[in-house]
């Protein structure tokens, strides 16, 4: 089984819900990175954060001068993003280098009507 996060929008009552449900099963809820809507998700994930997210899936701890590479892009660029990402939670900062711990990322929310 893969280590998978489910990255979507959420409101507060349902990711509350989310976290009652694992506490009063017992069982262990997938993880989950929640936006309050769709606009917050595009605004934090760009198209160039989400190549970050690529590289770094999977890939254990990373240097920045590494994700600038694999990502073909400045350094200074890169920085400032990754940053972002680390800001909202959801790349975390290790002693060996930044790290997005999954091995995979499944995007999930609803288009409804304004």
């Amino acid at each position: 089984m893969t280590n998978t996060v489910t990255i979507g929008v959420a409101s507060r009552e349902e990711v509350n819900a989310r976290f009652m449900r694992a506490m009063t099963t017992g069982e262990r809820a997938m993880p989950f990175i929640g936006f309050v809507d769709e606009r917050a998700l595009w605004r934090t994930l760009t198209p160039l954060r989400w190549d970050i997210l690529k590289v770094m899936t999977g890939a254990g701890p990373l240097a920045l001068r590494e994700i600038a590479r694999r990502v073909g892009r400045d350094v200074r660029g890169v920085h400032t993003d990754v940053h972002s990402l680390l800001a909202t939670g959801l790349i975390e900062r290790e002693q060996a280098g930044f790290c997005f711990p999954y091995d995979a990322v499944h995007v999930d929310f609803i288009l409804t009507a304004a």
